[in-house]
């Protein structure tokens, strides 16, 4: 084994090498993926999906790259000797191919798995240039992406080691190779480290900022490369960035947006969000606490804490020597039987969610409850009817404050999470909804848990569930950062 036995080799393992070509171009496509796979996570999607996507995109995109290459290079050539085609490691790459496959498999995965193509765009295209700007130095060690011959006094302010590399065919070529990974780097740094902060923008701008930025420079720095692939008289690079840059300067405009807006998924938390069940909860709890421990034990910041968590989280907490799940069981009877007492609907409930439904809504409940004591609740006063899913305790895998009760009501509806509210009384429904990074409500019903319901920052505080018929006419994509 030994690293660095020539210019252009990393490591050497007898017969099988590993080129810096390999090597920059996957540590772009790594960096790419992180700042990448942190955005999506933020933005509510699973660690599955984002290796399932980066996985085809990568593949897809380094194929696509090496065939549009190869297309445009010397066609006849590579057809009349296809195992050159796989000698990806001699160099020969061209990133607008690759772009084109990769956003292929990615509409076609969005697609399939109802994710809103251009979220997912945002949270990765910026990210591209990063990528790009690192692999453009793999083509600086292998001699390639440069420009027309210049003096040796062109490099007087560059470090020696890039004018060396410079002298290619006898003479000192122009480091197109550079400018273009400076362009991309600076694109980088002012998409995703400065517009992604804007609040004013649309959901799709960092992509099209994306296009446009790599249109522009790609434009330029390919008329000064004298290795450029061609398309008869055309350089195909810029045409395909005339191209980019079009869509691009087109969709910040607009122009791709489509104009009726899409009814988005309404959830709903139970517990003090559809029906007032904390006299219910409290009473349930009062029992307990009078035969377990004592009554006077169950004041009133026992109460105001037990109001959102699930029952499995307080029950160790608050009776240590019991068993949790015959705990539980004795809970649900005694809020069973109390509940027709105890449990009423919160004002304007009922009316709100009779015109949502007549309005073609999709309604559905994700609670802390079990799917028998919800519907139960709900039947009550005559409301199970109106929503299409309800989920409970044991129909997901983990309960608030994950997102899964959120993911899988959607998935149930036939929908993404990405035009989606969840509407919630307490600090757990709010971190559920962020977790999903879907749009949050957080209705405030009881004057005492404010300051905490403030302090988990949903996308909005009500305190009349009436005040969600005003806030679903906003044109705004419902997601958590609402782009």
């Amino acid at each position: 084994m030994s690293f660095f036995p020539d210019s252009k080799t990393f490591i050497a393992l007898g017969p099988v090498s590993i080129k810096w070509y390999a090597v920059l171009i996957m540590s772009g496509a790594v960096l790419c993926c992180i700042f990448s796979w942190r955005e999506l996570k933020k933005n509510g999607y699973s660690i599955d999906m984002i290796e399932d996507l980066f996985t085809g995109c990568l593949l897809l995109g380094i194929i696509g790259a090496r065939l549009w290459f190869c297309a445009f290079y010397n066609l006849s050539f590579y057809l009349a000797n296809p195992l050159e085609i796989l000698k990806v490691y001699e160099g020969g790459l061209a990133i607008q191919g690759g772009l084109l496959a990769g956003a292929g498999y990615a509409s076609f995965y969005c697609y399939k798995h109802k994710i809103n193509f251009l979220r997912g765009a945002d949270c990765i295209l910026p990210n591209v240039l990063l990528a790009q700007a690192i692999g453009r130095w793999g083509n600086f060690v292998n001699q390639e992406a440069f420009g027309g011959v210049v003096s040796k006094s062109f490099y007087r302010y560059f470090p020696a080691f890039i004018r060396d590399r410079m002298w290619i065919d006898g003479a000192y070529r122009e480091p197109t190779f550079l400018y273009e990974s400076a362009g991309d780097l600076i694109g980088w740094f002012l998409i995703w480290g400065i517009y992604r902060r804007n609040s004013s923008r649309k959901r799709g701008d960092l992509a099209f900022a994306y296009l446009l930025w790599y249109g522009l420079v790609r434009f330029f720095v390919e008329g000064r490369r004298t290795d450029s692939l061609m398309f008869g008289p055309l350089r195909m690079a810029q045409v395909v960035s005339l191209v980019f840059m079009a869509i691009g300067l087109l969709g910040i405009l607009g122009i791709f947006r489509k104009k009726e807006k899409k009814k988005p998924v309404i959830l709903f938390d139970l517990d003090g969000t559809l029906l007032d069940t904390e006299p219910a909860i409290l009473e349930s709890y009062r029992r307990l606490f009078a035969k377990y421990r004592t009554e006077a034990e169950f004041d009133r910041k026992k109460q105001l804490e037990v109001l959102g968590p699930a029952l499995r989280e307080m029950f160790p907490k608050f009776f240590p020597d019991q068993d949790v799940d015959k705990l539980i069981e004795e809970y649900r009877q005694i809020n069973h039987e109390i509940h027709p007492e105890f449990v009423k609907p919160m004002k304007h409930v009922k009316e709100l969610i009779e015109e949502l439904k007549k309005e073609g809504y999709k309604l559905g409940i994700v609670s802390t409850k079990k799917q028998d004591t919800v519907r139960y609740g709900l039947s009550l006063f005559g409301m199970e009817e109106a929503f299409d899913v309800i989920l409970g305790e044991g129909d997901v895998e983990k309960g608030k404050p994950a997102p899964d009760g959120i993911f899988q009501a959607c998935r149930c509806l036939n929908e993404g999470h990405d035009n989606c509210i969840y509407v919630g009384d307490s600090v757990t429904d709010i971190e559920a909804a962020k977790n999903a990074g879907v749009y949050s409500i957080g209705y405030l019903f009881n004057p005492e848990r404010r300051e905490k319901l403030i302090q988990a920052k949903p996308n909005r505080i009500i305190e009349d569930l009436a005040e969600i018929k005003e806030i679903i006419k906003e044109d705004h994509p419902w997601t958590s950062n609402m782009m």
